[in-house]
């Protein structure tokens, strides 16, 4: 158990990270096929919608991402596996606008698949952070 709980926290690592970083498709890859996003306020997301609104926001004009996520309690059951967490984003537009920051809790549920753990399903309740 204690390996599934570091390759967990080792795809949260790779995830935050490559946000950062702009690679769509390495935070893709870290997801199953099937994922399901939930977020207050807005539709249910899955892999396609997360894939365009992740690439539309690429390119040389494309805000930055900063984050943390402060993992509270991974639980594996199996092949399945839950995680909640303190998750912080701060958003800086391209054009020098106020950075937006967003704060909150997660719930994640991951699935092992081909021996490797995968995001599958994950509501977020982060809300705007006045500074």
């Amino acid at each position: 158990m204690q390996n599934d709980e570091q390759e967990i926290r080792r795809l949260v690592a790779t995830w935050m990270a490559a946000t950062k970083a702009g690679d769509v498709d390495t935070v893709l890859s870290l997801m199953t096929d099937d994922v399901v996003f939930l977020v207050p306020g807005r539709p249910v997301m899955r892999k396609g919608d997360f894939a365009a609104a992740s690439r539309a926001q690429t390119g040389a004009n494309a805000p930055k991402f900063e984050g943390s996520s402060e993992v509270q309690e991974i639980k594996v059951l199996g092949e399945w596996a839950f995680m909640w967490s303190n998750l912080t984003v701060v958003v800086t537009p391209p054009d020098g606008a106020k950075p937006m920051k967003r704060a909150g809790h997660t719930l994640t549920i991951f699935q092992k698949q081909n021996g490797k753990w995968a995001l599958a399903r994950d509501a977020n309740m982060l809300a705007p952070v006045e500074e």
